[in-house]
Parts: C-alpha cells; sequence; structure tokens
C-alpha cells in the first residue's frame, strides 16, 4: 500500500524511484511484487488526512491540538524507507515546498518530516514560537537520535512531532519554563529505559514561508555527561532568554542572516543601522563626511568598493 499514496495514485516520481530500488534490494522479486501493487484494482481506499483549516477566533491550543492530530493520523513510518529527503542546510522556502508534497502525498513520516511539517502547519500562528529541540539517548549499547518542534505560546513550552512512545512526541503547552519541559522529556526517556546524553536546542524559526534562512538546528548543545543538574537547568533558561531576547530585538523571528545579507546589498539600508560599527563607512574619518544632500555619492562609492 506504501507504494501509493492515500488516494491511490501514484507517489510521485522521485518518491517511487527510492521505493522501487528500496524493494528491488531487500525482496528477490522486488519489481514484480511493486508492479502488482500498482496494478491493483481492488484496493481498499485509505482514507487521505485533512489538512487542518482554522478560524480566526480557534485558540493556539486548540490548533496546536489540531496540527498534532493531523501528524498521527499520518502515522509513524515503520517501513525503513525514507519517503522525503530532508536537508537541513535547506533553505526554509525549500522545506516548506518539501512540507506540502508531504500534505499532498500523506505517507507516513518520520520525526523530522514531523518537524517540517509542524513548522508549515504553525506558520500562521505569529504569536507562537518554534524551536527544534534534538535528543541523544544511549540504551543497550546503542545511540538514539529524536527530535521534536518545542513551541512556546502566552509563556508557556510545548512539543509537536511524532514517535513510536506517545509519550516521546506531543506536549501540551502547559511547562512554565523550557527546562520543565526538556525534564518531562527525559522522565519518558527514563521510562523507557534510556539515557539522556545530549540536548541540542535551536534558535526560533521564522514565520515567513519565503525565507531564505537556514534553521538553526543547534544554537545550544548541552552534553549532560559534562553538566550538573543545575547546570543543566541553567543552560536551558539561559538558551530560553537569548531566544526571548533574539524576538525582542526585531518586528518578529525573521531570521538574521537575511537581514545581513539585505545590509551588504544594499547602501541605502547601511546608513540606516546603527548596529553596523564595524564597517568600512563607519570607520571612515569624520573629516570625510558631507551635508545631507551629498552624501549617497561617497556611500555608493564605498559600496563600490566593498563588492
Amino acid at each position: 500500500p506504501f507504494f501509493v499514496n492515500r488516494g491511490g495514485l501514484p507517489v510521485d516520481e522521485p518518491t517511487w524511484e527510492r521505493m522501487w530500488r528500496h524493494v528491488g534490494r531487500i525482496h528477490p522479486e522486488g519489481d514484480q511484487v511493486a508492479q502488482r501493487i500498482r496494478g491493483a484494482a481492488d484496493l481498499p481506499k485509505i482514507p487521505i488526512p485533512s489538512v487542518p483549516v482554522f478560524q480566526p477566533s480557534t485558540p493556539i491550543p486548540e490548533r496546536l491540538e489540531a496540527v498534532q492530530r493531523y501528524i498521527r493520523e499520518l502515522q509513524y513510518n515503520h517501513t525503513g524507507t525514507q519517503f522525503f529527503e530532508i536537508k537541513k542546510s535547506r533553505p526554509l522556502t525549500g522545506l516548506m515546498d518539501l512540507a506540502k508534497e508531504m500534505t499532498k502525498e500523506a505517507l507516513p513520516i518520520k520525526c523530522l518530516e514531523a518537524v517540517i511539517l509542524g513548522i508549515y502547519l504553525t506558520n500562521n500562528m505569529t504569536t507562537l514560537d518554534r524551536f527544534p529541540i534534538s535528543f541523544k539517548t544511549h540504551f543497550s549499547g546503542n545511540y538514539f537520535r529524536h527530535i521534536v518542534l518545542g513551541v512556546n505560546f502566552g509563556g508557556r513550552y510545548g512539543a509537536l512531532g511524532i514517535s513510536r512512545r506517545e509519550e516521546l512526541m506531543y506536549k501540551a503547552p502547559v511547562f512554565r519554563t523550557l527546562s520543565e519541559l526538556v525534564f518531562d522529556f527525559e522522565e519518558a526517556y527514563r521510562r523507557c529505559w534510556h539515557t539522556l546524553k545530549k540536548v541540542k536546542l535551536g534558535h526560533c524559526v521564522s514565520h515567513d514561508p519565503h525565507s531564505v534562512e537556514q534553521i538553526e538546528w543547534k544554537h545550544s548543545v548541552l552534553d549532560l555527561d559534562k553538566l550538573t543538574r543545575e547546570d543543566f537547568r541553567k543552560e536551558l533558561e539561559r538558551h530560553a532568554r537569548d531566544m526571548r531576547l533574539k524576538i525582542g530585538k526585531g518586528t518578529g523571528p525573521p531570521s538574521p542572516t537575511k537581514d545581513r545579507k539585505k545590509d551588504v546589498s544594499s547602501p541605502q539600508r547601511g546608513q540606516a543601522s546603527p548596529h553596523r560599527r564595524n564597517s568600512r563607512g563607519d570607520r571612515r574619518p569624520s573629516g570625510e563626511k558631507k551635508p545631507a544632500d551629498s552624501k549617497a555619492m561617497p556611500d555608493l562609492n564605498g559600496y563600490q568598493i566593498r563588492v
């Protein structure tokens, strides 16, 4: 059934090719099996989960529950085949295009795909802060990795995601601090006999689906083997404070990387940016300054020299 999407239609060619190669490797008659499944006319119709649509008056907590319900309805991908290739270095706009493809194909997903999908489905919730939280755990001689989308609404923290374990995915936004949220995940891991080793925290993700910025996946990397319990809590709260300060400096969560690109390419923007203390224009002797009507030409020349 996973060779066609939930509407009974063949999946897109790149996804189909990946599954084709996988089946051919693990099954002695993989090609024939795939053709029989694709050509079968009596396969049951699998219902396609509906992408949640919200009224403007719908509270954010209810929207988050609906988004998590949609992610859960797609189901966890147990097949061993990665249906969607996600490169963390891609700009946000490319990842959002991939999220659209996920909603179209409605195939099972894993944790990283759920994070991208969660960002896509919460882009219009501008009062909601979103940031990735990655976990590295140890169990029975092996290391395991997992990721969820942390959220902050009204000063309360929660998470969206998908996992084989119910307690390692959705967390309602009821935790007063970021450390409380992470400690809750740590306790859930402990009940699964996993030992938490590392936590990686990213910065807030822009709400602009056309942004060319990259998601900052690991602004803070916390190694629990090198931190006491109290130091671990302090580092988590320091990261939460950094995120608040970063958002407070601007009009919202847009990327500083994107802003810096604009600063370099636009001399007019450079004149209005007091924080560019290290720019060559700012280091020019004060004797070179001219009246306002002749100011544009020196700035333009400086820009040409920099290029």
